[in-house]
């Protein structure tokens, strides 16, 4: 008896792992060394957040969904579906940074992948760097994907409207994911349509280089990237930085999760 019961939950949760897999791509992003912040090709758009620009090496190969988590996965996960603008392939929005990181730690359960956050309440630490399972990309991370291995000013162009749903474009209301020209990377959507929310606690830059380099070990505000449907050009810049408290929920707020090989 006790081992059909095992087979039966092994069976599962491998129906799980393939029901959720059919329903995001990821791509895998390689190491490499970047500079951060405000450099060149932004112009004289930046931010005091953004400087000064910084060397920043990411030692490990890491994989990122291609495109912003859909309803239909965050419906599929979650079992619910926050969102305003309503449609299976529309990015999940109003959701708070701890619902981000719910969410990773119940992918990686349904696939059998470790947790990475350990989540009590508020109090949520990534307990396991080493881990493989789902994960919020570090601000490093984030930046050095939608840059892309490419010097443009958004993630995959410098005309905004071949990449990114921002204020010019969006009809005020988000967009199916995948629509707009993908980075050097092959990522969809790192300029506009959401902001994605990352794992860093918000702070300022230093000029020293670093590897892996991750923000605060605590604070008020956490990291969002990439700018929304509502926003100006200016926002979906790759290099602008904004900042949120971890509870604000928005139809502006959604996330990309990703993880370590």
């Amino acid at each position: 008896m006790m081992f059909y019961l095992v087979l039966l939950v092994q069976m599962v949760f491998a129906e799980e792992e393939v029901i959720s897999k059919k329903m995001y791509s990821v791509v895998k992003i390689p190491a490499g060394t970047f500079t951060m912040g405000c450099t060149s090709e932004q112009g004289d758009d930046c931010n005091a957040s953004e400087k000064p620009a910084h060397k920043v090496t990411i030692s490990k190969d890491f994989y990122l969904m291609e495109n912003e988590v859909t309803q239909a996965l965050y419906q599929r996960v979650m079992g619910e579906n926050p969102s305003k603008f309503k449609g299976a392939n529309r990015p999940v929005e109003t959701v708070i940074w701890y619902d981000a990181v719910k969410f990773c730690n119940k992918l990686s359960q349904m696939e059998g992948l470790d947790q990475c956050y350990t989540i009590n309440g508020t109090d949520v630490s990534w307990s396991n760097k080493s881990c493989n399972g789902w994960r919020l990309p570090t601000e490093a991370e984030w930046e050095y994907a939608a840059r892309g291995g490419q010097s443009y000013k958004y993630s995959g162009s410098d005309n905004i409207d071949e990449v990114a749903w921002y204020y010019g474009n969006s009809g005020m209301e988000t967009h199916p994911v995948g629509q707009k020209k993908p980075n050097g990377f092959g990522l969809y959507d790192m300029s506009g349509n959401v902001y994605e929310w990352v794992w860093d606690w918000y702070g300022g830059y230093s000029s020293q280089s670093g590897t892996d380099l991750v923000g605060l070990s605590g604070g008020q505000y956490r990291v969002l990237r990439g700018g929304g449907w509502n926003g100006s050009a200016r926002y979906a810049r790759v290099s602008t930085r904004d900042s949120s408290r971890p509870v604000y929920e928005s139809s502006i707020l959604g996330f990309r999760p990703g993880r370590t090989p």
